[in-house]
This record gives structure tokens, C-alpha cells and sequence, in this order.
């Protein structure tokens, strides 16, 4: 059964039992803090390996720029529409139906923000072990190296989610804080290292990166099937589409997370104006900062040399040119400044999707109130508890690869519901449009659906595994609404 589409007026007064303390920037930095974590310090090796050339790279990730902020733009609409905790489940609940809004809020608990927070906390944790190598992942604390192990980043990482999980539930005044200090630190260190990256750039090498920047080419340990005579294969066709999608799962997955500032809209003052407005400038800053991140990375190294860094620490290989020995602790402590920040940003916001489900009667009761602080304190420790898990399972890696399937496939459905709900509510208050409509949100579904289609068709059995943890949702849904009407 369809549920009656809210007024910004009634879900400005459903969520009033959160209190509304944050503004205009404390909203842009949950965004950008959300977004930036440890990809942009990492993906681009891979991304190199599929693609080959420096044009590509840069192509790839001003695609995702583009698909960010067009959906950013096209989400000012919904977000303005339903100003209220629950942000994107929320959307699809009322633009379809609950039973699309759950598999949704399904997907983001069992992976989409779990897996993101498991996965961000142990690099958190890998980057102290440059610093503290009791403390990395080297340090195997019990199993074995070639089976499942437990290691000492792992536990770190577990002990991050804990804190910052405990800070949360003390109120949205201390995660503000938190994320306004930690996003404004790596904003200005990473701007920091693009400058000193780009005062030791080298012509010579900037040329040599350039030369041949429009021949998509891929390593023979990306080929699918794997094994070839040549260390590089020249790609045309739909294969070249396909080493672009493959690779930008890494750039998307980078641009993740850029929407939970919608997942706390009841907590943010003048929700219609200040929500959209936020993911515009925090999407954009971030989009910025990626581009000219991977232009210095090509005015310091080698293509070749970018793509095999070791451990596909691409920007710990580029800190190295740069600062010289020193350049391994000044990174390491960025990444960690990085890591802590978005940490903080996906635990604050995740928390307010089970709240709504909980209150719409479809996840656990208790997940649906509010402590003292006024913040769902039940449905953080359940958010941690999950993300330790996958932790400890050392299964986040590969929880990741399904990550960009199933967020873009979402994003789409998002999207396309924007021209539903113009049909189905055409007199709905819609104090801000999303721009560029229909053009923008028509060429990012058409874009999405063309991303989701070749990764299913090139990226091997992951899309394929993220489909089937959304599927795993709909018997959750029947049990639950069996529950419901129990």
C-alpha cells in the first residue's frame, strides 16, 4: 500500500523531536567529510591498471564528478520535498513504496554503510602501522597469514567505530564538532599536498604521462579472463567501456557517501535551503580536490610506476618523490586525519536510515527512539555492531567491489523517481527543483544504467553478489511485514 506523500511543513514537524543544530556548513562538511576517506589516496593504481594512460584517468574521474553533482543537483528536489531523517530511503518509500524504500535501507545496513565504516576504520588503523607497527596489519594477532586472520589494524579499526559510536551517542553537537574540525584539517592538508605536489612536478615526466593519454590499455592481471602474452592489451569497443566502468568503480566508490547529509534532515536548520545547498558546494569542493589530486600524482611519477605503487599506495609513492623518508609519516597522518573524520560523518548520519525504518515498523523497535541526547542511540550500537563484524570477517575488500553496483542501481531508482513523483504529486510544495530537469537527471540515469550494465558484463561475479544481498532483502521484508501486521 502506497503511503501518503508528506509536506516539507509535515515532515519538518514529524522530525521534531531532533533537535535542529546544524548549519549551512556544518552540512558541507558531513558531505565532503563523508566522501573523502582513503580512495583518492589509493583507487587511482587500480584505475591505472585498467586504463593505461593519464587522460583516461582523468576522464574517469571527471565522469564521476559529473555523476556526482548532477545527482547532488537532482536530490535538492527530494530533499526539499522531505526534509526529514531517513534522507534517500525516504525518497524511495514515497516516489514508490515501502517495499522499495526497505530493500534500499536492507542493502545500507548490510553493506552500502557497514561495509564503507568496516573498511574506512582499517585503513584508520593500516596507516597507524606505519607509525606503530605493533599496531598495523602485519601484525597478525591470531590465524594465519594465508587463511582467516585477525590482525592488529583490524582491531584497531574495531576500536575506532567503538569510540566514535560512543561520541555519537552523546549528541549531534559532539559529532558536529568532530566533523567540522576533522573535515576542515584534511581539506586543508590535502589542498596542502596538491601544492607542494605541483611545485615538484617534473616536466619530463608530465610529457612522458601525456604522450599517449588516449590509448585505453589494461594490465594482463586485470584481463578477465586472465592470462596473456602482453604485459598491455590496446582496448577498443565496448571492451574499452568496460575497462572505464571497471575502473571507475574505484572513483565512485571514492565519491561515495555524498548523500548522508540527507540521512540527518531532521536535525538541520532550514532543511529546504540548507540541504541542497550543502551537496552542491560539499560535492563539488571534494570533485575538485580529486581531479587536481590525480593531476599532481601524473606531474610526479611515471604512469607505470603510479599504477604498481606499492600496495597500491599510489599517494604514499608520490608523498615519498615529494618530501623524501619523511613523506611516509606526513601522508600517514593525513590518511588517518582523512579516515577518522569520514568515520565519523558515515556513523552520524547512517544511523537516522534504521531510525525511520523502525519508525515506518520495519527494522528493530527500539531502533526507532531517541535517547536523552535526542539522538537514536539503539540504532548506532546496532550500526557498530555490524561494521565490527565485517571487520573482523577481513571480507570489507570484496564487500566494496559490490559497493558501486548496488549504490549507483539505487541512485538510479532515486533519480527516476523525481519524474514519478512530478506525475504522481504534481501540486507537491517543492521549494527547490532539480536542476537541469528533466535533461541532468535523465543523463544520469541513462549514465547509470549504462554503468551498472557493464560492470555486469565486465567486472566478473561482484555486481552479481551485491544484486543478491539486495534480493536477500525481500523475504526480510515479508517476515518483517508479517511482524508488522501481527
Amino acid at each position: 500500500m502506497q503511503e501518503e506523500v508528506l509536506t516539507p511543513r509535515e515532515a519538518v514537524q514529524e522530525d521534531k523531536s531532533f533537535k535542529r543544530s546544524l548549519g549551512l556548513t556544518d552540512a558541507t562538511m558531513i558531505v565532503a567529510g563523508s566522501m573523502i576517506g582513503s580512495g583518492i589516496f589509493i583507487v587511482s593504481a587500480d584505475m591505472l591498471k585498467d586504463l593505461g594512460s593519464a587522460g583516461w584517468l582523468i576522464a574517469a574521474w571527471l565522469i564521476t564528478g559529473f555523476m556526482t553533482l548532477t545527482a547532488a543537483l537532482s536530490y535538492g528536489e527530494l530533499s526539499a520535498m522531505f526534509p526529514k531523517a531517513g534522507g534517500q530511503y525516504v525518497y524511495l518509500r514515497e516516489a514508490y513504496n515501502p517495499f522499495i524504500g526497505f530493500l534500499y535501507g536492507w542493502s545500507f545496513f548490510a553493506v552500502i554503510q557497514t561495509g564503507t565504516i568496516a573498511a574506512v576504520a582499517v585503513a584508520f588503523g593500516k596507516f597507524l602501522g606505519y607509525l606503530v607497527p605493533s599496531l598495523g596489519d602485519g601484525n597478525i594477532l591470531f590465524g594465519s597469514a594465508d587463511g582467516f586472520k585477525v590482525t592488529a589494524a583490524q582491531m584497531v579499526g574495531i576500536v575506532l567505530i567503538l569510540f566514535l559510536t560512543y561520541i555519537n551517542t552523546r549528541g549531534i553537537k559532539s559529532g558536529k564538532v568532530i566533523q567540522t574540525t576533522f573535515t576542515s584539517a584534511k581539506l586543508l592538508a590535502l589542498f596542502g599536498l596538491i601544492i607542494f605536489g605541483l611545485l615538484a612536478a617534473k616536466a619530463t615526466i608530465w610529457n612522458a604521462n601525456w604522450q599517449d593519454a588516449w590509448e585505453i590499455k589494461q594490465h594482463a592481471s586485470r584481463m578477465k579472463p586472465p592470462g596473456t602474452s602482453n604485459t598491455w592489451t590496446p582496448l577498443i569497443g565496448f571492451t574499452a567501456l568496460g575497462a572505464i566502468a571497471s575502473a571507475m568503480v574505484g572513483s565512485i566508490f571514492s565519491s561515495d557517501a555524498w548523500n548522508n547529509v540527507t540521512f540527518i534532515a531532521g536535525e538541520v536548520k532550514n532543511p529546504q535551503r540548507n540541504i541542497g545547498l550543502s551537496l552542491f558546494l560539499g560535492t563539488l569542493i571534494v570533485t575538485i580536490i580529486y581531479v587536481s589530486t590525480n593531476l599532481m600524482y601524473l606531474s610526479v611519477l611515471p604512469v607505470e610506476q603510479l599504477a604498481f605503487a606499492k600496495d597500491n599506495r599510489i599517494a604514499l609513492s608520490v608523498s615519498t618523490e615529494i618530501f623524501g623518508a619523511i613523506g611516509t609519516t606526513i601522508l600517514a597522518l593525513l590518511i588517518m586525519v582523512s579516515t577518522f573524520g569520514c568515520n565519523n560523518g558515515l556513523i552520524l548520519a547512517g544511523a537516522r536510515v534504521y531510525y525511520t525504518m523502525a519508525r515506518d515498523r520495519l527494522f528493530f523497535k527500539q531502533t526507532g527512539t531517541l535517547n536523552k541526547n535526542a539522538v537514536p542511540e539503539y540504532a548506532l550500537w546496532i550500526q557498530c555492531a555490524m561494521a565490527c563484524a565485517l571487520c573482523l570477517s577481513g571480507q570489507y575488500g570484496n564487500l566494496l567491489d559490490m559497493v558501486s553496483f548496488v549504490v549507483v542501481l539505487f541512485y538510479v531508482l532515486t533519480i527516476a523517481g523525481i519524474f514519478i513523483l512530478r506525475k504522481k504529486s504534481p501540486d507537491a510544495e517543492r521549494p527547490y527543483k532539480a536542476f537541469g530537469y528533466p535533461l541532468l537527471p535523465a543523463i544520469y540515469i541513462v549514465m547509470g544504467i549504462a554503468f551498472c550494465a557493464l560492470l555486469i558484463l565486465y567486472q566478473g561475479v561482484y555486481p552479481y553478489y551485491g544484486l543478491g544481498i539486495v534480493l536477500l532483502g525481500i523475504p526480510i521484508y515479508f517476515v518483517a511485514l508479517a511482524r508488522k501486521k501481527a
